[in-house]
């Protein structure tokens, strides 16, 4: 598969429809690249135009805002602001809730201003175009599948349907965990968690939201953030299920389904 890069586009005098925004973890962590993978074959398959950044991406500057550095995040945001606003970027689609959520709420104060979408908003309006078709019998249809909700999807920018509406696309049974929605339980690596051991407690959060998963009775817990899969895949190793219980990403399910 070739993905294209802006810079191999501009200079053949195209412009994409959409920017393709990998992040850290979609480019280095081997887990994530399989989502990277995932999205970018749904959208050759759909026949969308779209490129990255390759090597001119830096990191959004996510966590270095959310630890408390604030010099390195506005380092970072003006590095990649300059390279968007050079190649006249207008829309971008990211499968990470926090490039989402910070592309989207706080680099417009810096001078960055695109239209952002997750790529489940933009999977669900692919779908209601009729430009995503399922298979009729999907290896997915009929299974029971929980969604976790990703606290910069959900409770940060309010975005609860779409990805319920996509998995619905592949006629599956949706169970809900009981906190859900906007009463969601974060999964712990927020706020720069990811990064950091955890403090002393009783429980290790992801531990206990995993296990309200697996209490749905789901075979698959549906992700929607490369963070949220890494947090709830340990839990599932944690509680010895890995035989029974996968967490997949949203773009993984729909991947296999067209």
């Amino acid at each position: 598969m070739h993905v294209p890069t802006m810079a191999e586009m501009i200079a053949k005098g195209e412009n994409p429809d959409i920017l393709f925004w990998v992040g850290c973890a979609g480019s280095y962590d081997q887990r994530a690249q399989k989502i990277t993978k995932a999205f970018a074959t749904i959208l050759h398959k759909v026949g969308i135009s779209y490129a990255i950044l390759g090597k001119e991406e830096l990191c959004t500057g996510d966590p270095a805002r959310r630890a408390g550095n604030e010099f390195i995040f506005q380092m970072m945001a003006y590095q990649n602001i300059q390279v968007l606003n050079g190649y006249g970027v207008k829309k971008i689609v990211t499968a990470c809730p926090h490039c989402f959520n910070t592309l989207k709420n706080e680099y417009p104060e810096l001078g960055g201003n695109y239209e952002v979408i997750h790529h489940v908003t933009f999977l669900q309006q692919l779908i209601d175009e009729g430009k995503i078709k399922m298979m009729e019998n999907g290896s997915f249809k009929g299974k029971k599948i929980t969604y976790h909700d990703s606290c910069y999807l959900g409770r940060a920018n309010n975005i609860y349907e779409a990805p319920r509406r996509v998995l619905e696309a592949l006629d599956i049974e949706l169970v809900e965990m009981k906190r859900c929605k906007s009463n969601g339980l974060c999964c712990g690596a927020g706020g720069a968690q990811m990064f950091k051991e955890e403090e002393k407690g009783d429980m290790h959060i992801n531990f206990a939201r995993t296990n309200e998963a697996i209490a749905t009775g789901a075979r698959i817990i549906a992700a929607a953030c490369p963070f949220c899969n890494t947090m709830m895949t340990d839990g599932v190793k944690n509680s010895n299920k890995e035989d029974e219980v996968q967490v997949l990403d949203i773009a993984e399910l729909i991947a296999a389904s067209i």
